[in-house]
């Protein structure tokens, strides 16, 4: 997959100004013509790979910086904010977004503040409606686009060594920590621990897991184990880089990172993405050759953005019945549909419920024109012990459907001119008309009422 291109005209300008430049001597000192400079700090060239070494060699520019998002999911989250209907009347145009996210990345980023920390009725609709230290973390996550160099390639590295040491990877894990780290495990009854799934008893030097946990979960649980320990530094390091307001976001950060780590160890970056060309992103398939579940397998899907060994930008969502939404990581695929707690009904994300052991697939058209590939799967909870009402959830990962070709569950489909599904961002946020399934009007839209008329909708608004 090619490279995104690189426009960062405000941070070039600031540079210019910082060095208190001309642009004919800024472009001087870069050995590129004025005109070129002026285009890219209007936002109309990229950065070329030349001009971004030269400004860090001749400017002490931290490169790492250009093209850095202020705005959570970037130029596509500013997108979906602003397409909420409350600013539908001013007919804002993807080409206007794109403008004011080049020329003024500041004012962009300080409206999504403000339209995600909005509340009250008129701001029903913003993205987020989480508890803060969970929106936090999330807007970190998203910062990374879920994928953390530094602790795939540790983890990478400790799992060629756990191979060489036999082929069991539960196995070597346990044997790690044992004669490392002087951890024995012991698998306890559920009624010996009810309410958890592990518990690390550094006084007896030992790592309980509750019996209930299936095998995939088993070797998660002493990874994730193991990935405190020998991670230590890496998560540690990314923690702190963070800077959170909130002690309860950082370590819910830190305890989404642990999980990273052992996702990453069971399922080592080169090899995971090798299988998934090999075998076109087959879910099931996957599950099997690296023993995981359906859901780490969605999770790792979101993940795979290296720098020169690229995945598919997935996302992943996890709901409950209720269709709230539990985990949600939009990765590079910066889709809407992770956002917010609201779902609509009528996409086949819903039917895994029903449909237990299958994976669902669905193709779904936003109401921007904008497709994409689902396939979902209901999964239980870890532990679950199918008494009572157990616990489940659907999982589902999503592609764009432009890029979704090479998947084993689209051959034979035509991704961008057979019928979609349409489907909206919850009835609230959604302005389709006519539609059956409609359980309230959208905001910003007031009712309409004919005489002698009865749609199909139970809903009729103006502006449709």
């Amino acid at each position: 997959m090619a490279e995104r291109r690189v426009f960062a005209g405000p941070a070039v300008r600031k540079v210019r100004r910082d060095a208190g430049l001309t642009q004919a001597a800024m472009a001087e000192a870069l050995d590129i013509s004025p005109s070129y400079l002026n285009l890219i700090e209007h936002g109309q060239r990229a950065l070329s790979a030349t001009v971004i070494v030269r400004l860090a060699e001749r400017f002490g520019f931290d490169a790492a910086t250009l093209g850095a998002e202020d705005v959570p999911g970037g130029l596509a989250g500013l997108r979906r904010r602003l397409a909420d209907p409350r600013f539908a009347d001013l007919g804002i145009g993807a080409r206007e977004v794109e403008e004011w996210m080049q020329m003024a990345p500041a004012t962009a980023a300080a409206f999504a503040r403000l339209f995600d920390q909005g509340g009250g009725e008129a701001s029903a609709a913003p993205a987020r409606a989480d508890a803060p230290e969970v929106d936090a973390v999330r807007r970190a996550i998203e910062k990374w686009r879920n994928h953390f160099a530094d602790l795939d390639a540790r983890a990478e590295e400790l799992a060629d060594e756990l191979r060489l040491a036999g082929g069991d990877l539960y196995g070597t894990i346990a044997e790690r920590l044992r004669t490392r780290h002087q951890l024995g495990i012991r698998i306890l009854p559920a009624d010996v621990m009810p309410d958890r799934l592990r518990w690390l008893d550094w006084h007896a030097r030992q790592l309980m897991l509750n019996e209930l946990l299936r095998p995939a979960s088993r070797t998660f649980q002493a990874a994730a184990t193991l990935a405190q320990m020998e991670a230590k530094e890496e998560i540690a390091a990314l923690v702190a880089g963070a800077e959170f307001a909130e002690p309860g976001a950082a370590r819910l950060f830190e305890r989404h990172l642990i999980q990273y780590f052992a996702a990453a160890l069971m399922m080592p970056y080169g090899r995971f993405l090798r299988a998934c060309d090999a075998t076109g992103y087959d879910l099931l398939l996957l599950q099997r050759r690296f023993g995981a579940s359906f859901e780490q397998v969605a999770h790792r899907l979101t993940t795979l953005q290296r720098v020169g060994a690229r995945g598919l930008p997935f996302f992943m969502l996890r709901i409950d019945r209720a269709g709230q939404g539990s985990k949600r990581y939009a990765g590079a695929s910066q889709s809407a549909l992770v956002d917010g707690d609201a779902r609509c009904p009528l996409w086949g994300m819903h039917e895994a419920f029903a449909r237990a052991g299958e994976v669902v697939a669905d193709l779904v058209e936003m109401e921007d024109g904008t497709r994409w590939f689902t396939q979902s799967r209901s999964v239980a909870a870890p532990g679950a012990t199918g008494s009572g009402t157990p616990a489940r959830f659907a999982v589902c990962v999503g592609v764009d459907a432009k890029v979704a070709a090479p998947l084993v569950a689209a051959r034979g489909i035509d991704l961008m001119r057979e019928r979609a599904t349409p489907i909206g961002l919850g009835c609230r946020r959604c302005t389709r008309s006519g539609c059956v399934q409609r359980s309230t009007p959208p905001i910003g839209r007031p009712l309409r009422f004919r005489e002698g008329e009865r749609g199909v909708s139970a809903f009729d608004f103006a502006g449709d």
